[in-house]
């Protein structure tokens, strides 16, 4: 008998960004949950809908955020999912942790949720296995350039220019956001003979987070029902999608939804857009595939595009070039930098995410182009919300993290628009191209 109320969804999130938040609806999308994302806090007529979905998400913006705005704007957003009444409710969160005690401190949202919520303690699952992320005694492990790498020593995630990750221990990274102590579920008690028990002995220590480990899907799926079980009504859970994926393999396995479904094949389109506001050398690797592959390349001046007094002769500079070579049929990408050592530092990031996604709309609108791309987790938070969109649903996977989805909302030209939010890190070097002709 499954155990969810059928008027009620049985999994709502919000994600700290949008690329992040993309991920957690394909997870639950693929795990045969009809799934829905809302680029704000929904309302009732928002709700009515998408009343098919059972699952709902919000994406938001809080890893680029301040503990100040924290404290200001959450306690809304998680008191709204927390009448929503779905016995899960995630704060998706990117699996490689990046956070600092002054910018998106996962900490100080995980101290909210608990007073919202009224929860003992909060659950911290931060591995997903198929991004290549990794938990082990409580350090975090990523992948990269080819090779597995403590998270503090990751060539790219060492040396980020917001949020550089100094620190592999989840609990001693915690403990610098907030004064809530942590414990940890590691692998040998959840692969002992009697993980339960070894659980509700942790829980005797009263922590106010419990931070799990996670090797592969067998041990999120562990951690999954570990949390389910030790739930009061709801359960307030600060995870990545590994966590999303691990609830959704438990619930298939008791029985309580259908399971997972391969998801439509992607299909090709005329021409692609992308504007990519990463510097990792990931997305580097997939620009320059691109272009060699017969993109046309065109560079944001991002201090320039950040400058109020001279963003309109920025946009207007890249505006014709672009547009004319979209309606030649040659697909565009509007990228900031090829490296870090490459970028331009804008004096307001907010801003140049902001006018970006001004000048995507207005491309957009002009040729027609059906299929965009936008690349790196900042720059999709402040930019896709200039598109006049109100929700995405799944349409297909490209990549694991990076679904192609479909835009609803009553901007003109905008709705149906095919859209790919790719974090910085996630993909192959092919990427765009795979995102352009399909898979």
């Amino acid at each position: 008998m499954r155990p969810f109320h059928d008027d009620k969804p049985v999994f709502s999130f919000y994600g700290d960004d949008f690329t992040g938040s993309t991920d957690a609806l394909e997870a639950l999308s693929l795990g045969g949950i009809p799934t829905v994302l809302f680029l704000k806090l929904p309302d009732a007529a928002d709700l009515a809908a998408f009343s098919g979905c059972r699952a709902v998400g919000v994406a938001g913006d809080s890893r680029t955020r301040s503990p100040e705005w924290m404290r200001d704007k959450l306690p809304g957003i998680f008191g709204r999912l927390r009448e929503m009444g779905a016995p899960i409710v995630q704060y998706k969160i990117c699996s490689t942790f990046d956070s600092s005690p002054e910018i998106g401190s996962i900490g100080c949202a995980m101290e909210i949720g608990q007073d919202i919520f009224g929860v003992p303690f909060v659950p911290v699952v931060a591995a997903a296995p198929r991004l290549g992320r990794y938990v082990v005694f409580g350090n975090l492990f990523a992948s990269g350039g080819g090779a597995i790498h403590r998270i503090d020593r990751h060539p790219t995630m060492k040396c980020h220019p917001v949020t550089p990750m100094g620190e592999a221990d989840l609990r001693l990274h915690l403990s610098h956001q907030t004064a809530r102590r942590a414990a940890l579920m590691d692998l040998n008690a959840l692969d002992s003979l009697d993980p339960s028990a070894r659980f509700e002995e942790l829980l005797q220590e009263e922590p106010d987070a419990v931070v799990f480990d996670g090797l592969d899907g067998e041990s999120l799926a562990e951690a999954a029902q570990l949390i389910w079980n030790h739930r009061a009504s709801q359960a307030f859970v600060v995870g990545s999608s590994g966590f999303t994926a691990g609830m959704v393999e438990y619930w298939v396995e008791e029985g309580w939804i259908a399971g997972p479904t391969a998801g439509r094949r992607a299909r090709g389109a005329d021409r692609l857009l992308v504007l990519a506001g990463s510097c990792s050398p990931v997305t580097r690797h997939q620009i320059c595939h691109a272009l060699r592959d017969g993109f046309c390349g065109l560079r944001l001046d991002a201090a320039g595009m950040a400058d109020p007094a001279s963003r309109a002769a920025c946009q207007d500079a890249l505006m014709g070039e672009a547009e004319a070579q979209l309606k030649n049929g040659r697909s565009v990408v509007l990228y900031t930098a090829l490296a870090p050592g490459d970028f331009v530092e804008a004096l307001d990031r907010r801003a140049l995410g902001e006018a970006s996604g001004k000048l995507l709309r207005e491309l957009i609108r002009r040729s027609g182009v059906e299929r965009v791309v936008v690349a790196g987790g900042d720059t999709s938070s402040h930019a896709v919300r200039e598109l006049g969109i109100t929700a995405l649903t799944f349409e297909s996977p490209i990549e694991p993290g990076a679904p192609l989805c479909r835009a609803h909302g009553h901007e003109p030209g905008l709705a149906g628009l095919e859209l790919v939010l790719k974090g910085g890190q996630v993909g192959a070097e092919t990427f765009f191209e795979a995102a352009l002709r399909g898979c």
